[in-house]
């Protein structure tokens, strides 16, 4: 009797620290991974930049922060690990506490290589000059298409550069356009209607979050293989 008495102990022992097992494995796979820290103001781990191009990133960024005190961080990682990017870029401006004390003015430009994911995040003192709105135009105008051709250089220099003006209140996003017909603004209109509808039929679209560019069921910025800068 005793012994089946242990055998049973002995099974349900066994279940409990399977059970427990199967929890601790899926707490740790929803558990996003550590949250890399600000050291220097560009950081590739992904050697998408040769040793001259973060070099030149970095002097530039140096100036823009003396000049202006506003700080810059260029992070480029392999991926998220199934991490949404903008909590991830939130929790590397609070915790690196990039920007001025007391001024919380940094700009934290985060590139996901691999899951191909970028986003911009800005520190409130800096909210007021850039804007949602400008991030959202630096990622479509500058970063995206230069990414679709590998060139993580050219994409992140031309986003800097956008960055540096828009926070002295000088960015537009674009080239000022002549005063137009009447009749133009319905033709955008109907050309518009005409993306929309081509693109709902492919349940393929672009959501815009409140910083950064969400492309639903494909890649953030498409496009071919991703290559590094060597």
């Amino acid at each position: 009797m005793f012994r089946r008495h242990r055998h049973a102990l002995a099974a349900r022992a066994a279940v409990l620290l399977a059970a427990g097992a199967l929890l601790f494995l899926s707490l740790s796979a929803q558990t996003p991974g550590r949250t890399p820290r600000i050291t220097d103001p560009v950081i590739d781990n992904t050697g998408a930049l040769s040793r001259g191009e973060a070099s030149e990133l970095r002097e530039r960024i140096l100036r823009y922060e003396d000049s202006t005190s506003n700080q810059i961080a260029v992070l480029i990682i392999p991926t998220l690990d199934g991490g949404d990017i903008r909590e991830t870029a939130i929790r590397i401006l609070e915790q690196s506490k990039l920007g001025q004390q007391g001024k919380d003015n940094g700009i934290l430009l985060l590139i996901a290589k691999d899951d191909r994911k970028v986003v911009i995040e800005v520190g409130y003192g800096l909210e007021g000059a850039v804007t949602d709105a400008v991030c959202d135009r630096i990622i479509r105008n500058e970063l995206r298409p230069a990414f679709r051709r590998d060139d993580y250089y050219g994409g992140i220099s031309e986003a800097l550069t956008a960055l540096m003006t828009a926070s002295q209140g000088e960015f537009t996003g674009g080239k000022k356009r002549r005063k137009s017909s009447g009749w133009i603004p319905v033709v955008i209109i109907i050309a518009v209607l005409a993306v929309s509808v081509a693109a709902a039929s492919r349940r393929r679209g672009y959501a815009i979050s409140s910083k950064g560019y969400r492309r639903h069921n494909d890649w953030w910025w498409g496009g071919g293989g991703i290559g590094g800068g060597g």
